[in-house]
């Protein structure tokens, strides 16, 4: 249910991509008290991007899950992400936007149906 999608200006190799999701994936399950394998995950590397004005590394995500995000949450999961950010590719804390949606389960399609 939790889907994370990521979008950065700094280039992003298979390796480092894949030390993202995996931290990435763990982190929200953890957090939020999903399952790990309902969380979804993806990064767009090299994307045109600049934050205040400078191409200087910088980044993007957007969070949607049903239930488990809010106000006593999300505090956490933008420091967790900014951190995995920070160390796999050098985006300062300070260059990076988290937006949160937490979705009706109606919204939202699975396995031909929906939640």
């Amino acid at each position: 249910m939790p889907q994370l999608s990521l979008s950065t200006n700094v280039p992003v190799d298979a390796v480092v991509a894949a030390d993202i999701l995996k931290d990435c994936s763990r982190a929200l399950a953890k957090i939020i008290g999903k399952p790990e394998s309902y969380v979804l995950v993806s990064i767009n590397g090299s994307v045109p991007m600049a934050f205040a004005a400078s191409e200087e590394p910088a980044a993007y995500g957007e969070l949607m899950s049903i239930g488990g995000i809010g106000p006593g949450v999300n505090g956490k999961l933008s420091a967790a992400l900014a951190e995995i950010l920070e160390t796999k590719l050098s985006v300062s804390r300070s260059r990076f936007y988290i937006k949160f949606d937490d979705v009706k389960g109606s919204n939202l399609g699975f396995n031909g149906s929906t939640f």
